[in-house]
């Protein structure tokens, strides 16, 4: 077979060149239940022909909802695919409404989710969704139809020449998947990817990471796979002739990752920053001369640079405490195998990509929305001069970058999407000429591309000043103190700052200073906390014009999540809604102006 072109193709494709005895495996009832590539198609192909008994017709729509990533979810994207239906991945944590509007949107015929709270959840919108036949669990659930059900039904190999007929008629350029964005404002827009989007993404994208061992290497997989970040990888993976472990959830990661001794695995930069705070609040604990090795390696660490730039001198330090400390730490989070770590979703902050680097855990921070299938540019260690700290890399091979006249990015490529389903008013609006507009704004130096803010999201102060907030929140997430934060001031004299401390960080802080408090509620109010954080954003201002500088904060007393309205499903800032939250806050920093000396 040649390089995989539609989606369907990548389990074939590692049959024909690297079967594997494990292809992919997740626990089932508690224990480990393993997919060779073989078992992995001959399941495949009996969700196919059990979807063919059930009358799906090529183009129709399958929704997938799971909380977790599994073997059966890739199952049924390969079983579906194959026949020329169309599947619908959907965030777990949407609300019913969101489900409702989008299986309504989309007109999926039936709905398959891993367990009893999403068949719930569906189930109490399905009657007002005319589209929606059948609705099947992972899991099993009582009185709720299982996807047992549909195997069964595929059982017999009776019409396998029609999935045969049917996979021969799907071309590259047809609509595989539509993938709802969560948006921080309105209605989730429906992304139409094709075949071709997605395999070529996971083939160009394969070049940027390490060389695997197919058959031998392995991956560990936790982040949603319905989000398309993940679910690329998972094709590259087979692609590659990775071996395929799900995670049971973030909770469990410990436990996943000392199981796995993964090669290589996706991550977000909120878990490496939860990573480096474990490391370092373990090493400062070890005392004496155990923490005064430790802090000299994380200083070394924290100072690495790509290509050797900090000289002979510096690299022979680095690989002495890589031996003495940072070997300890990787065996400590499994990571012994590590040979990549591809971050995405946000910007990862510079601090993180050098320590990690420099301990010897190589980070790789990457560009790309749904829209762009996703990877435009990553960055890399296979060759010299592919990686910088603080930008997301160099354009995978057939990708384009350029930067327009207002400094939005601008991207092409066969990777990006057939347009809006349903929506050819905003497809027009980001697809003109070829090029999709990103509304991100940045910069390509050297061949490096740097994110710099989101278009909509700079904002103008009523001294008519422009501020991009995300530098400035980037910049504060830097502290140790600081685990989130929103930059406001739209129209408003000056910027301000509503904070979410990394409480563990605090107390610890409280408890060498001698601190007392009952609660974090009451932790958050003590004079010597706010002072503490305050220094912080001084000395983040240090790097910003006067007009950006932030002059008012204030400390919220719980985390920004999905459940509050606060964060996107791949936990951007909803700006609005937490504008509309902490309204009185807001208003109370305007009601005084610390600019003002009168």
């Amino acid at each position: 077979m040649n390089i995989p072109t539609r989606l369907f193709d990548f389990p074939y494709y590692q049959l024909e060149h690297f079967p594997m005895e494990i292809s992919m495996t997740s626990k089932v009832d508690g224990e480990w239940k393993p997919y060779s590539t073989q078992s992995l198609i001959d399941h495949a192909n009996m969700i196919s022909r059990g979807l063919l008994e059930l009358g799906v017709k090529a183009g129709e729509k399958i929704a997938l909802i799971s909380h977790n990533n599994r073997c059966e979810w890739n199952i049924m994207d390969i079983g579906t695919l194959q026949i020329g239906a169309i599947d619908v991945p959907i965030y777990p944590t949407m609300s019913a409404e969101d489900f409702k509007y989008i299986l309504n949107h989309s007109e999926s015929k039936f709905c398959f989710v891993s367990n009893a709270d999403l068949a719930e959840k569906v189930n109490s919108v399905k009657d007002q969704i005319p589209s929606l036949e059948a609705v099947f669990t992972f899991e099993k659930v009582g009185g709720q139809r299982n996807w047992q059900e549909v195997l069964d039904l595929g059982k017999s190999d009776a019409r396998q020449a029609e999935v045969q007929a049917a996979m021969d008629n799907v071309k590259a350029k047809d609509l595989a998947t539509l993938i709802y964005t969560s948006g921080t404002t309105g209605l989730p827009k429906g992304v139409m990817l094709s075949h071709e989007n997605i395999a070529s993404n996971a083939v160009h994208s394969s070049e940027r990471l390490p060389h695997f061992e197919a058959g031998n290497s392995r991956t560990l997989s936790f982040l949603p796979v319905c989000h398309i970040f993940e679910r690329m990888m998972h094709y590259l993976y087979m692609y590659s002739g990775v071996r395929i472990y799900f995670g049971e959830s973030l909770e469990t990661i410990k436990e996943d990752l000392a199981l796995a001794q993964p090669h290589a695995f996706s991550a977000v930069p909120r878990l490496l920053e939860k990573f480096y705070d474990g490391i370092v609040a373990k090493g400062s604990a070890a005392g004496g001369v155990k923490k005064g090795l430790f802090m000299w390696a994380v200083g070394l660490a924290l100072r690495w640079e790509p290509d050797g730039k900090n000289g002979a001198w510096y690299e022979f330090q680095l690989k002495i405490a890589r031996k003495l400390v940072f070997s300890k730490v990787k065996a400590a989070l499994g990571l012994t195998e590590i040979g990549a770590v591809a971050s995405g979703s946000a910007a990862l902050q510079p601090r993180l990509a050098r320590f990690f680097n420099g301990a010897d855990i190589p980070v790789y921070e990457g560009y790309g929305l749904t829209e762009t299938s996703p990877v435009m540019t990553v960055n890399t260690l296979n060759k010299p001069h592919m990686l910088r700290p603080g930008y997301v890399g160099k354009t995978i091979t057939n990708c384009e970058v350029k930067i327009a006249e207002d400094g939005e990015i601008l991207c092409k490529g066969p990777n990006i999407m057939i347009g809006y389903y349903k929506d050819q008013e905003k497809t027009d609006e980001v697809l003109k000429n070829g090029w999709f507009h990103t509304g991100d704004i940045g910069v390509v130096e050297d061949g490096f591309l740097k994110i710099t803010d989101r278009k909509k999201e700079i904002f103008k102060t009523s001294g008519g000043k422009y501020v991009a907030p995300q530098l400035i929140e980037n910049s504060l997430k830097a502290s140790p103190l600081i685990e989130q934060c929103i930059v406001i001031g739209e129209s408003q004299r000056f910027p301000a700052a509503l904070i979410v401390p990394s409480f563990d960080g605090l107390r610890t802080w409280c408890k060498k200073h001698n601190i007392s408090y009952t609660t974090d509620a009451e932790m958050i109010t003590n004079e010597k906390v706010k002072a503490r954080i305050w220094r912080d954003v001084e000395a983040t201002n240090k790097g910003f014009g006067k007009w950006e500088q932030v002059k008012e904060i204030r400390i919220l007393p719980a985390l920004f999540t999905i459940d509050g309205g606060e964060l996107t499903p791949t936990l951007k800032l909803k700006r609005k809604p937490i504008m509309a939250k902490y309204a009185a806050l807001v208003d109370e920093i305007y009601a005084y102006d610390p600019t003002d000396n009168s």
